[in-house]
């Protein structure tokens, strides 16, 4: 078998398990780690779900960003990858005021990644 083989199979049975697992727990640990991002800082949906223990799930994150109570959540400290704002209108407005409030500073449209990208320690999380 070669090793593209090898590694495809790997992520077949990882997506497989991961299927496996309920959303409640899944989310649960987005949640937790949602929720371990401080005051100025933040991650992407990729890094948050990676930390979580899912990290071909980067979607799920933003569909429970999506569908959270937004005073549950610190949503506006999620952002795409690169420090993209993906969120459309108003909406992104409000992320990108938030953001600004916590002191997280933007260089064109995109948060400085380099000054307020959260490391996640997942032993403390």
């Amino acid at each position: 078998m070669s090793t593209r083989a090898k590694v495809s199979a790997k992520l077949a049975r990882r997506m497989a398990r991961d299927a496996a697992r309920p959303e409640e727990q899944r989310d649960a640990a987005f949640r937790r780690v949602i929720l371990s991002i401080p005051k100025g800082k933040v991650a992407t949906y990729g890094q948050v779900a990676a930390a979580a223990g899912y990290p071909l799930h980067h979607r799920a994150v933003a569909r429970l960003l999506h569908t959270e109570l937004p005073d549950r959540l610190p949503w506006q400290r999620v952002v795409g990858a690169g420090g993209e704002i993906k969120l459309p209108y108003e909406a992104g407005a409000e992320q990108r005021l938030r953001l600004r409030l916590e002191g997280v500073q933007f260089s064109g449209k995109r948060v400085d990644m380099r000054r307020h990208a959260h490391v996640f320690r997942t032993w403390e999380i």
